[in-house]
């Protein structure tokens, strides 16, 4: 970018020179009759254009390599803190807008590093270095053109001044643009099959007409700069030929001064008229600028906090606590909103390493929460989690995600081969996705449908079914053979032969491995160590399935809901399932 500048600096005074040497021709030169001394000026004129265009032309190709490399780091950094931050910041920016931040407002800001290495080195020093020659031609006819120049200044400040809050406004006006189309495309099939495309796409035409108003509004405003230096330059210009036209005809003045004067004035006009430019593409570039600095310099809001597990655990008074638990709630209590009802109430439970535990509640209960709690997306407001003994917060972020496999409730499947949504980037061989796919009961299916584990899947994994993804999804968390394996309500579209085949697979191969099974479904969870009953935030049950039964009466009847009066209903399916899996040979590892 330095070199770009003193490039185009020196191309700039070489167009500066150029009416100032026509000037002497007329003025000085032509008088004299001697046609060589004409030559030799028109040829330094020549020479004059040549550096110009070069210098010019060098610099702009240099600017825009700067621009272009400077967009692509910003963008980068921008994604990368992106994939850092917390859920709770991530909630706070919106996804929507934390897109428009990395599309449209890196594009503002390409924009204006261009456009600022371009114009702004070339239009100040043409404004400036014309107004200073134009002094030593003639000083008066210059204070003529100076005194507009005021006027200029402040019109071109007071515009920009307002228009960097609207530019603000109408980014936001876009985020809201992109949350609409994003939320459109992706369900686009559940808009068609209820007959509501007529009423999305007039929510799309309200939101596409606020955004058209609030660039409309802020085109006028800017819209001043521009009619209002044409009309004070040009009564500028008419005052010097004025001026100039009384000097002449008075003998102060020459027709040179006066030719070269209406030139500098083209001059000053189109360098006026590209700072008034340049400042349009700077308001949008700060205003696009402060939405990224927001993200860029979003401190990490879960800290790492001091290591306090040696003396809160290790210690000869809490001796009598060793082992440690797995995982263990210590009076939690949280709330995404941080007002209102909290969406976890004074929960604690401990289970050891190897355990499971099943977690069942009603839609909305805070059974997803707790998952979240446990890998840290989000921290509880307050009491304590601690896994292997140690608070979650004590644990960098990458470490303690290391330690789970996890399959959320709305997981997604990538556009890739099904190996690559099983690894996701992660160092494992081919017999390791093997053996996930086998765990997972998705090696027949991989096997039968697409022969290989390379075969590529679309979008979301749209040529598979709800439960092959599920299998998928499963394997890539069984893969890396993790300390805590979490199934958020991961089995809901397998059939109850494959669920029940899955658990029992785990159970055999996964033996040390503690896991934690969100579900709807009594017969997922009927096996765990221990059952977490969950209504409105608040644990009402604890146990086994044989305990519940007796002592929560919200498990009893989800219980009897799912098997039926008298049938066996669920429970009858599954435990015919779990026989059935028993008489599978398992097939071996090849």
């Amino acid at each position: 970018m330095g070199v770009g500048f003193v490039i185009k600096f020196l191309g700039t005074v070489m167009d500066l020179c150029i009416p100032y040497i026509l000037a002497y021709i007329i003025d000085s030169v032509i008088p004299t009759g001697e046609k060589r001394l004409v030559l030799l000026w028109g040829m330094l004129m020549l020479v004059c254009s040549f550096l110009a265009l070069s210098g010019n032309v060098i610099a702009n190709r240099m600017a825009s390599k700067v621009a272009s490399d400077a967009t692509e780091v910003i963008r980068h950094d921008l994604f990368s803190k992106t994939m850092y931050l917390s859920n709770g910041q991530t909630d706070s920016f919106t996804k929507p807008s934390l897109i428009s931040r990395m599309t449209s407002d890196t594009y503002n800001l390409h924009q204006a590093l261009g456009r600022v290495q371009r114009l702004g080195v070339r239009a100040p020093i043409l404004l400036i270095g014309g107004i200073c020659v134009t002094f030593t031609l003639d000083p008066v006819m210059a204070c003529v053109l100076l005194a507009t120049l005021p006027l200029l200044g402040f019109i071109t400040v007071y515009v920009s001044g307002k228009s960097i809050p609207m530019y603000s406004g109408l980014q936001e006006a876009n985020d809201r643009f992109v949350r609409l189309v994003r939320e459109d495309i992706a369900g686009i099939r559940v808009i068609k099959a209820l007959s509501k495309t007529d009423y999305e796409t007039e929510k799309f035409r309200s939101v596409n007409r606020e955004v058209v108003e609030r660039e409309r509004k802020n085109g006028m405003v800017m819209a001043i700069i521009n009619p209002s230096m044409n009309i004070l330059l040009n009564l500028g210009l008419v005052g010097v030929i004025l001026v100039g036209a009384y000097r002449v005809n008075g003998g102060a003045s020459e027709v040179g001064k006066i030719l070269a004067f209406t030139t500098y004035f083209t001059i000053i006009l189109n360098a006026m008229m590209s700072i008034s430019k340049m400042f349009t593409v700077l308001s949008k570039a700060i205003a696009s600028g402060n939405r990224i600095w927001q993200v860029l310099e979003c401190g990490e809001n879960m800290e790492i906090v001091e290591e306090i597990y040696s003396e809160r655990v290790g210690g000869e008074e809490n001796a009598s606590r060793l082992p440690v638990s797995e995982i263990e709630f210590e009076h939690v209590t949280f709330s995404y909103l941080k007002q209102g009802d909290a969406n976890i109430r004074d929960l604690s439970f401990r289970i050891e390493k190897g355990e499971t535990l099943g977690i069942i509640g009603e839609i909305g209960s805070g059974k997803s929460t707790i998952v979240n709690l446990m890998m840290r997306m989000y921290d509880a407001d307050e009491g304590m989690i601690r896994i292997a003994g140690r608070d979650v917060r004590s644990y960098p972020p990458e470490k303690l995600k290391e330690k789970f496999g996890v399959v959320f409730q709305n997981d997604t499947i990538f556009e890739d081969t099904i190996a690559g949504n099983v690894t996701l980037g992660r160092e494992m061989d081919e017999q390791q996705i093997r053996e996930a796919l086998l765990y997972a009961r998705a090696g027949e299916f991989v096997e039968e449908k697409t022969g290989k584990e390379a075969e590529a899947l679309n979008i979301k994994g749209a040529n598979l079914s709800g439960g092959q993804k599920q299998r998928v999804l499963i394997a890539r968390a069984l893969a890396a053979k993790p300390e805590i394996l979490i199934l958020d309500d991961s089995s809901s579209a397998l059939d109850y032969r494959t669920d029940a085949e899955l658990r029992r697979g785990i159970r055999e191969h996964f033996t040390d491995t503690t896991l934690v099974i969100v579900a709807q479904r009594v017969s997922s969870i009927r096996n765990a160590d221990h059952i977490l009953v969950l209504e409105d935030g608040k644990p009402i049950g604890y146990g086994r399935h044989e305990e519940l039964l007796q002592s929560c009466e919200t498990y009893a009847e989800i219980a009897r809901s799912q098997m039926g009066e008298g049938q066996g209903g669920e429970a009858e399916r599954d435990e015919k399932s779990n026989r059935g899996a028993e008489a599978v040979r398992e097939v071996p590892v090849s």
